[in-house]
């Protein structure tokens, strides 16, 4: 996330200033070096409990999302189109769970970057690419869920396997050249050279955004999370008028073409549900964190660090939420992640397992 970069290269500059004026409560970040960026350190108390709640996430997003990816790559009655966009997604939240998050969590409690110049601008890339990925992801799955919900008899010869290759290509593909393009090229800096020079020290992991690509990056938020709210107030609407249908129609009276069609209707609205309970938590966790880069990049980042802290962590959270969205409302996964975790998945023929079995 590029924006949070830059709050943190004004943040860093707060620092500074507030070290010029209480030098006795601050320290280096390397004491040997004149260069080195300040930090005023956390106490050890609070120190222990972030490192404590940070690393559950970190934890939380590695692990629930390999368990993701490896269920439904496992268990043949999850190879679908969709739930191969799905475990697309649940390797976009794991690579920030592992290139991302673990960092993070020692820049913000620490206050200071220990990785070197060059992997904390890999690692803004990777922040970029994906998190984007993982809304375009989103994305995707929610006009594959419209798709099931409004017309089921016919979705599978829509949404073939083909249609996910190219929906997972061009999710990996846009964030990676959008975040690498514009981080490596520096037209992110363009208009902000002397204050990125003024605050530049070692220790500090500055990459700064100007007001356009700020706003540039808010519309990439901004489209696809209108594309899935307009979507998914259909797939409500349709849902709600095939409810009716269904109560008007007794057993007796509906034909057996009727009556499947119904059952495989329910289906593909309860996953439209959940999925849609998916893209509720993203679009909550991540537009606080937009509406204060456009606030910070307009109004010279008001943002105290603590608070800008906390939403970044917020969006950092998110990609630890899916996994258990799935398990508390998808009884496939929650059947499949149970037998991973048991140790059942080595056994011979696992993968043929039946899920829907109690």
């Amino acid at each position: 996330m590029a924006a949070e970069d830059d709050s943190f290269l004004w943040d860093q500059g707060s620092i500074l200033s507030r070290d010029l004026l209480s030098a006795t409560s601050a320290q280096l970040c390397y004491e040997n070096l004149n260069t080195s960026c300040v930090r005023i350190p956390y106490s050890t108390g609070p120190r222990l409990i972030l490192y404590a709640v940070f690393g559950f996430g970190t934890v939380l997003a590695v692990c629930g999302n390999l368990l993701v990816m490896t269920s439904i790559l496992h268990f043949r009655q999850l190879h679908s189109p969709a739930n191969f966009l799905v475990a697309s997604l649940a390797c976009a939240d794991f690579l920030v769970g592992l290139t991302v998050m673990p960092f993070s969590t020692v820049r913000t409690v620490e206050g200071c970057w220990y990785f070197g110049e060059n992997y904390c601008k890999l690692h803004s890339c990777f922040d970029v690419s994906f998190c984007y990925s993982s809304l375009f992801h989103l994305t995707f799955i929610s006009i594959d869920r419209y798709i099931a919900v409004s017309d089921p008899l016919i979705y599978p010869s829509k949404f073939t396997a083909s249609v996910s290759v190219k929906c997972i290509l061009f999710s990996w593909s846009m964030p990676i050249i959008y975040g690498f393009s514009l981080l490596y090229s520096g037209a992110n800096e363009v208009g902000l050279e002397d204050l990125v020079s003024a605050l530049t020290c070692v220790g500090g992991c500055q990459v700064a955004v100007n007001q356009t690509w700020v706003f540039i990056e808010f519309l990439l938020f901004f489209i696809p999370s209108l594309v899935m709210i307009t979507v998914y107030s259909k797939i409500f609407l349709i849902a709600k008028w095939q409810a009716q249908k269904i109560e008007k129609m007794s057993d007796q009276t509906a034909n057996a073409a009727e009556s499947y069609k119904d059952r495989v209707a329910k289906r593909e609205r309860k996953a439209a549900k959940t999925l849609g309970i998916a893209v509720a938590a993203f679009l909550l966790s991540w537009l606080p964190y937009f509406i204060d880069s456009i606030i910070d990049a307009f109004l010279g980042f008001i943002t105290p660090t603590y608070v800008f802290e906390i939403l970044v962590w917020i969006v950092y959270y998110n990609s630890a939420m899916n996994p258990l969205i799935y398990a508390l409302f998808y009884p496939l996964f929650r059947k499949a992640f149970k037998l991973i975790i048991t140790g059942q998945i080595l056994r011979e023929n696992s993968s043929t397992t039946n899920l829907f079995s109690d």
